[in-house]
Order: structure tokens, then sequence, then C-alpha cells
């Protein structure tokens, strides 16, 4: 388990991390999200005993990180997949830090093979393409075998069979019982993967829920109704409160008024109905609405047909 109490980093002036207060719980995977900017990796970094901080505190199983006696049997983290030497093997690499913590030889081997990276074992780092070096970095951070597993950005550089890979994984660490704590810019991926949220904006929790909890909570419900009669339907649901926009021919968008109702108010009065399909909105769209005030740089979209004039 990790738990922070009122965490707080201040960069000089800039105040990075904001009194934080949350607790990662075991047996399922927190999704830790925010904008560019947030405090993301200053708060993983924490964690981790790499910035300390200005005031608050956060442990891992009850201790500071700098206090754990076997950090790697304890605590398992991704955070830079190319902090390595590239002069390393694959193999060497991962013995190095085995003998470091007390770790067997032979666990070196066994997540050589769980990550994919037996048949490279032998071969230099600096030769890894990205997706590679990610694997490393992931077998490194499961050697101890720990109960916590902290990963910055684990499918970057994967392809589909890694991403695929990676999601699944988490998800049977947290199923063995481990505290497994990830973030992500893919939202696709955590709403695949986490099953519950903590989400900051600027250095501050703006939301701690489960993802549909989130999802529910920041985006509004909308269903669509296909029917021959659109103009006639478009009438009753206003009159009844809600709001209709066409979204092509025969169908209309409506929102402010639950499926059961838009049901009932077209039998009640004879309208025919060929589709009514209550719209799931994605964690991205709920994700985007929540935290667009808390966004630090925005780019500037350039007109169509502009010409570069630089």
């Amino acid at each position: 388990m990790i738990e922070a109490v009122g965490l707080t980093k201040r960069y000089g002036d800039r105040l990075a991390v904001d009194h934080l207060t949350f607790t990662v719980k075991p047996g399922q995977v927190t999704g830790f999200l925010g904008p560019n900017g947030a405090g993301k990796s200053t708060t993983m970094r924490m964690i981790l005993g790499l910035d300390a901080p200005s005031s608050g505190t956060v442990t891992v199983n009850g201790r500071p990180f700098v206090e754990l006696d076997n950090p790697l049997r304890e605590v398992g983290a991704l955070l830079d997949a190319k902090a390595i030497h590239g002069g390393r093997s694959a193999y060497h690499h991962l013995l190095a830090l085995a003998q470091s913590n007390n770790l067997p030889r032979r666990r070196v081997d066994q997540v050589l093979e769980l990550v994919g990276l037996t048949e490279v074992a032998r071969k230099r780092a600096k030769g890894f393409s990205l997706g590679m070096g990610q694997r490393l970095g992931i077998a490194a951070a499961l050697l101890g075998d720990p109960k916590i597993l902290i990963f910055d950005e684990p499918v970057n550089g994967l392809d589909p069979e890694g991403i695929l890979w990676i999601r699944n994984l988490m998800k049977a660490l947290a199923a063995e019982g481990r505290t497994v704590f990830v973030s992500s810019h893919l939202m696709s991926e955590m709403e695949n993967t986490a099953d519950h949220l903590l989400v900051i904006g600027r250095g501050r929790m703006i939301a701690d829920c489960t993802v549909q909890e989130f999802i529910d909570a920041n985006s509004e419900l909308a269903v669509r109704v296909r029917t021959p009669e659109p103009t006639r339907l478009a009438e009753l649901v206003t009159g009844a409160g809600g709001r209709a926009v066409p979204d092509g021919e025969g169908t209309l968008l409506v929102t402010e008024l639950a499926t059961d109702r838009i049901g009932d108010l077209a039998f009640d009065n004879g309208v025919r109905l060929h589709e009514l399909s209550p719209l799931q909105a994605s964690l991205e769209q709920a994700f985007m609405e929540l935290t667009r005030d808390s966004v630090e740089y925005h780019a500037a979209v350039p007109a169509a047909g502009q010409e570069d004039r630089a």
C-alpha cells in the first residue's frame, strides 16, 4: 500500500505538488492521470525517495522508501526505461541489480523470460529498440518479486502485442493482491486496465474514484434515437425537458432525458423507434472535460492552408 498525507513539493516559487492526500490500495490497478506539468512524475519520485517532500509524508507499507532494508523486494519501479548502462547486456544489467539486493541469479532468467527478452539477453542494451528497452525496465521492476509496482508510461514504445501483454500483466499482478500504480497519457489503455483513478491538475487532487464513477461524473449522458418521425419525436423530447439535435438522417442525439423516458414518450405517442442506444462517454472525453482548466501548455492550432513562413 502507498499512502500520502499532505504531500507537497516546491521548486523555488513553483508549487509542483500541492498537499496531495491519497491511498493506493492492493488488489487493484490504480491509474495516475493528469496533464503535462500536473506533478505526476514529481509525486512518483517522492514515493521512491528520489525527491524529498517540502512538507507532508508518503510511505510504502507504512515506511518511507529510504528506510526499506531491501527495496527491490518491496517496491519495483519503472520511471525511465533509458536509465541503463548501454554497454551492458540485458542479462548483466539485471544481474548487477540482483546482486546489489541479494537476489538469486536464477531470478534474472525468470524475469527475462517473463518479458520476452530471453533470446536477446546477452546483447548490449544500447542496441535495443524503444520497446525492448521498455521490456527490460519492466523486468528490472519485477526482479525482486515486489508487492508494490510503480510504472510510469509502461506501454511507451510497445507494439500492439506488447501493449496487450503489459495490460494483462498489470491486471494479473493486481489479482495476486499486489499494489499496482501506473501513470499513462493513453486514456484508452487506462480505461481498459485501471480499476481506480487518481487525477491531478496543477499539483492538486481533482478526482479519486473508480473509472466508471469518473466517467459518469464528468460526461453527459446521451442517447442515439433513430425513428421515421424525428421531427415529432424532437418536439416530444423538448416538451419533456430534454434536448434533441439531428445526428444524421432520421437520427437524433438526445440529452437530459434517460433512455427509459425517451422510450416511454415514443410509445405513449405512437412514434416508432428503430434504434434507442445510450452512448457511453470514453475516459478520454471525461478526462478532457475535467482537466481543461488545468492544462499548463496550450498549443496553437494553425489555420488550414497556412504556409510556414519560418
